[in-house]
């Protein structure tokens, strides 16, 4: 037998094993390529792991180019919309008096936009008188509106015209004289001027679908020829307009007329701002062509200052709008014409809430609201 120190089976002890008295070589182990991998051998069929993140990288970036596409194509879209629909907006230049002897602003990020409604838009030929003359005061804290009333044939002096019919004052002098006569008259700083012509105004609540109102009873309209039922009316069209600018046969002529034009402004905020109009795109930027069509601005507003404005006021609901009618006196005869007594006095106590930017405490402590629940 051999030494256990002999050169043979030191040899064996590294290259061989002895079976035995056999010594049988050992295998060295297969150093390839294929064998040096880490990965465990896979059973047929099947993806490597190496494969799998490979592709799912692949799917990743794929999937968030896709939505990178589609996140540009939106807006683009946006853009395009907002583009064409500030377009659309008529801008009135040099629409304010000079500074000089205007009123301070109101408190606070309180504003004050006087709005018109108009057969002819600012700068076209012809006579244009305000059909519509009203103040919306939007509160600093953007929980309520209130419109005010400016009767038409309110009797005022016109810088540079003497007294006339406020709504002479647009006739003569356009917006400028316009805003420059109402903050004479009320010592209330506007901040922004909106006019709306009557042949956008119809398209606006066609493509709403109209508004319902309630009429408290049977009234004929003598100059149109319409009568209107008791109870529930829908307007829409031109049947909306004939409705707002009625003024004969109705029981308080012009101040029911008011009262009739902040009704229908209403029912028609609350159109706007129901779901069914938020959520069908096509219906919402078919109105928002409407309007951006018909209204004319001054030129500090730009579609961003409506549609801030717009998120802003986005709480407001029917019963957060106030409606009022500035204080008069009754109505009188000038030279053979009709013409509505303000009521200076108590004006004054108006204006100054709405200066202070506290009306809902004034209407609290002297009422003064209109009721819209029951129209003429």
């Amino acid at each position: 037998m051999a030494d256990d120190t002999s050169p043979v089976l030191e040899s064996a002890r590294k290259d061989h094993f002895v079976d035995g008295d056999e010594v049988v070589p050992v295998k060295e182990p297969d150093m390839s390529d294929a064998s040096r991998t880490s990965e465990p051998p896979q059973p047929p069929g099947t993806v490597k792991p190496r494969r799998k993140r490979r592709l799912l990288r692949r799917l990743t970036i794929a999937t968030g180019l896709v939505l990178a596409m589609v996140v540009a194509a939106a807006f683009a879209l946006v853009m395009e919309r907002q583009i064409t629909l500030n377009g659309n907006i008529q801008r009135i230049p040099g629409a304010f008096p000079e500074d000089a002897g205007r009123p301070a602003k109101a408190v606070g990020d309180a504003q004050n936009w006087l709005l018109i409604g108009s057969d002819k838009r600012p700068g076209e030929s012809g006579s244009q008188r305000a059909d519509t003359i009203m103040i919306v005061h939007v509160p600093a804290d953007r929980k309520r509106l209130t419109l005010i009333g400016i009767p038409r044939d309110s009797y005022v002096r016109i810088p540079g015209r003497g007294n006339n019919k406020i709504n002479a004052a647009y006739a003569f002098g356009g917006p400028k004289l316009l805003i420059k006569t109402v903050e004479d008259l009320t010592k209330v700083r506007i901040d922004h001027f909106a006019a709306l012509d009557f042949k956008g105004f119809v398209a606006m609540t066609q493509v709403i679908g109209g508004v319902d109102v309630y009429v408290a009873r049977k009234v004929y309209d003598p100059a149109n020829k319409v009568t209107w039922p008791q109870g529930l009316v829908h307007l829409e069209g031109e049947k909306a307009l004939l409705f707002v600018r009625q003024r004969y046969n109705l029981p308080g002529g012009d101040f029911d007329r008011i009262k009739r034009q902040q009704a229908f402004v209403g029912a028609l905020g609350h159109k706007i701002i129901s779901r069914d109009m938020l959520t069908d795109p096509l219906k919402l930027n078919d109105f928002l062509e409407a309007l951006t069509r018909a209204v004319s601005v001054d030129s500090a507003v730009t579609l961003s200052t409506l549609r801030d404005l717009a998120l802003e006021l986005r709480d407001i609901r029917p019963d957060t709008v106030d409606s009022a009618t500035v204080p008069t006196l009754g109505t009188a005869m000038v030279k053979g014409a009709s013409i509505v007594r303000l009521d200076r006095k108590a004006g004054r106590r108006f204006f100054d809430a709405v200066r202070n930017d506290d009306l809902e405490e004034y209407f609290g402590e002297n009422g003064g609201l209109n009721d819209l629940q029951i129209l003429p």
